[in-house]
């Protein structure tokens, strides 16, 4: 799709009078809905229409992004720059330090360490487990945020065929970082229409941290499969510390022909083909001011190839 002229032609809002482009689908200053797709018209898809008074706290957010995405988005749409997006990525990493853990605990060092008194038996044990969940945490860390990031590249070039995404933001929010100012609650009086509509404009685009949002789900799967692998993982003994004993007892862990690492590859492939682009559709949405039927069929195609690619093609599930 060729790319759109930054001089869009406008319409005039029927509520505020403020000028749009002509293919918003709200109003960018009171939020009034300008046109409607059918699929708008589903409780998930669902544009708020509503006056922002005040933040919703992070948790709430948060919730949101389970229970009702769009009204997510459209919170965190508003105040851009304090998106939850880092903190996800942050509670996940830790999750991923749980699923470090469920490995371990199932590492048997009780033969190894019997001749230890029962104090120091379990600051070893301690020790040792603190050291597996930092690893982890901080492997997920990394991973996620480059993981995250290159898919959020990848929906954006998607997003960019199916709406001109890019371009959209570059007329709304323009290509340099704005300065740095202070908006006082005071300066924005809780009774204009204008309120909502005022935030949006004097922010700049923070795509990357509202986009991030959209990964809340690998949070509560990692959560899920911590508790799987706490489960159903087999009990291994160590007898001592040579490298070869503790690869074999890894190995027997971490076999990928375990039943429960094909769940997790499922767990995981669901996930990033169903629900993250979903809600990278309303976030993309919300920042574009765009439709909704055609974010959703590129960032579903996007995310289905990478599903495939890096779940469906493992030995777990494959063999």
């Amino acid at each position: 799709m060729s790319k759109m002229s930054t001089t869009a032609a406008t319409q005039r809002c029927p509520r505020c009078g403020n000028e749009v482009r002509s293919d918003s689908y709200t109003c960018a200053f009171c939020g009034k809905r300008l046109r409607e797709e059918l699929i708008e018209r589903t409780p998930i898809f669902k544009r708020i229409e509503e006056e922002w008074y005040a933040p919703a706290s992070f948790f709430k957010k948060l919730l949101y992004l389970f229970i009702n995405p769009p009204r997510a988005f459209w919170e965190i749409n508003h105040e851009r720059k304090k998106s939850p997006g880092s903190l996800i990525v942050l509670f996940s990493s830790i999750a991923w330090g749980f699923i470090g853990l469920s490995i371990f605990i199932h590492l048997n060092f009780a033969v190894l360490f019997s001749t230890f008194p029962p104090e120091f038996r379990l600051l070893i044990v301690f020790f040792y487990g603190l050291l597996i969940f930092l690893f982890f945490f901080l492997f997920g860390y990394v991973f996620q945020k480059l993981f995250f990031k290159l898919l959020i590249w990848l929906y954006t070039k998607g997003a960019n065929y199916a709406v001109n995404y890019s371009e959209r933001l570059e007329q709304r929010f323009g290509t340099r970082p704005q300065e740095k100012r202070d908006y006082e609650e005071r300066d924005l009086s809780p009774f204009s229409i204008y309120r909502g509509g005022t935030l949006l404009q004097t922010q700049e685009a923070f795509r990357v941290k509202m986009m991030m949002s959209a990964f809340a789900p690998v949070l509560i799967i990692n959560l899920i499969k911590a508790l799987l692998l706490a489960i159903a993982l087999p009990n291994v003994s160590v007898i001592n510390l040579n490298p070869v004993i503790i690869n074999s007892a890894l190995s027997e862990v971490l076999d990928p022909n375990l039943p429960v690492w094909a769940v997790c590859d499922l767990l995981d492939f669901l996930t990033l083909a169903i629900w993250i682009p979903y809600l990278i559709t309303i976030s993309i949405r919300e920042l574009a001011n765009s439709g909704t039927w055609r974010v959703l069929l590129s960032s579903y195609i996007i995310s289905i190839l990478a599903g495939i690619i890096l779940y469906l093609m493992r030995p777990t599930l494959l063999g």
